[in-house]
């Protein structure tokens, strides 16, 4: 479905821009397909229209060649479980648009800011799109956080691709009053009440319109729109298996930190994980069994595993390919950690992109040399068949700062 709307949008976008009529080749790369095809040395990428159209043609005409010399050329990264548009300093209130009160269907997508000084930094790290959710107001807690959105980061107004990507919910342990029993309940009361409606109107010929809320628990129940559950204890985590056994769930799981215990069972029931490589301490009773060898343990066991940033993802997802590094340091297969932050991301969400191959989203970086390196940069960056720029803020700050003037530095921008 997700695709279906990006394919409507993408068409959208080519009429109107004349860039899209190019062709690019990239040559001489070393490509990291992510594809049965593998790594390709001294390869040629052709772009066109926004879409790759070919992977090492035997012949081609471009308009622009770019000549890699050797250099590594990998899908865009994909961030996912932070607020990256909705907020710019987490400290200041009326720079934050993504907590409310709402529940299930709270859409913060409205309020994404392309032009968030956030976003170029992020390219910086390789990302060409990102999974943006919503959370509760400070100190609240609750079980139905909203909807999670996918947006490239192009930094183009109308770069969100899709505004209903994910049912975001917490199920983890709760601070204060509350139990995790209840908060599972509680979402399974939602599930059974919307599949007992469904089956209602089914035999009465209810033809009442359906609320905003019902809309998106029939998704649910279909399976159309994933779920993803925050818990991290591994009785929980089974627990969460039941119920996407019973109800039909396209369910993910965040945080996780115990999903070693229970590898085999999440690899069975095809859960993806989603967890930070970089978690090696208990943060709690739900996680004693965080290690820094935890995503190579679930890859290894079969579980399709999705790597992002623990914490304030909004302002540090730029680091997700040293997270990476980490991970294969500690077990993790080299093509494992990329697929983790390409390709697994995409088909968990329904995500166009993550892959170079012939017909994808043309969402390639070229990098310096292998993108896990702390001396590797982005070399080149193209989103939806556009090269982007990876200029920041930093990077102008430095320039003000750094350039001569007789003037005062107000003047110097």
């Amino acid at each position: 479905m997700n695709k279906f709307k990006l394919s409507i949008l993408t068409g959208a976008l080519l009429s109107s821009s004349a860039v899209f009529a190019q062709v690019t080749a990239i040559t001489n790369a070393t490509v990291h397909t992510l594809t049965k095809q593998g790594v390709l040395e001294n390869a040629t990428v052709l772009i066109e229209n926004g879409k790759i159209t070919a992977v090492n043609p035997k012949s081609f005409n471009a308009d622009v060649t770019v000549n890699a010399q050797g250099k590594v050329l990998t899908p865009g990264l994909i961030g996912t479980m932070n607020q990256l548009g909705l907020v710019e300093v987490g400290a200041v209130s009326r720079s934050v648009d993504a907590y409310d009160k709402s529940g299930i269907e709270f859409d913060p997508s409205s309020a994404f800011n392309p032009r968030s000084s956030l976003i170029p930094y992020a390219r910086k790290g390789g990302l060409t799109q990102n999974l943006s959710i919503p959370s509760l107001p400070w100190g609240e807690s609750g079980v139905f956080m909203g909807l999670g959105f996918v947006a490239d980061l192009s930094g183009e107004f109308g770069s969100v691709t899709d505004s209903q990507s994910a049912l975001i919910v917490d199920l983890g342990a709760v601070s204060g009053d509350g139990s995790r029993a209840a908060s599972l309940q509680a979402f399974a009361k939602k599930l059974s009440e919307q599949k007992k409606k469904l089956t209602s109107k089914k035999d009465k010929k209810d033809d009442k319109d359906p609320s905003a809320e019902e809309k998106l628990l029939t998704q649910v129940l279909k399976g159309d729109l994933p779920v993803v559950a925050s818990a991290s204890r591994a009785s929980q985590l089974l627990e969460l298996i039941k119920l996407k056994e019973q109800f039909g769930l396209n369910l993910i799981i965040d945080g996780a930190q115990d999903a070693v215990l229970v590898k085999d069972e999440l690899a069975k029931a095809k859960v993806p994980v989603i967890i930070s490589s970089v978690a090696n301490l208990p943060t709690g009773f739900d996680a004693l069994h965080a290690h820094l060898g935890n995503a190579g343990t679930l890859e290894k066991a079969g579980v399709n595993v999705i790597l992002n940033i623990a914490g304030d993802g909004s302002h540090n997802v730029y680091q997700m390919r040293f997270n990476a590094g980490i991970a294969v340091a500690n077990g993790m297969t080299h093509e494992g950690a990329l697929k983790a932050m390409t390709v697994n991301v995409a088909d968990a969400f329904g995500i166009e992109g993550g892959k170079i191959a012939k017909g994808e989203r043309a969402d390639v970086v070229l990098w310096t040399a292998d993108p896990f390196e702390f001396s590797t940069r982005v070399d080149k960056i193209w989103i939806n068949g556009e090269q982007v720029t990876t200029e920041s803020r930093h990077d102008k700050l430095t320039e003000r700062y750094t350039t001569d003037s007789s003037m005062p530095r107000g003047y110097t921008k």
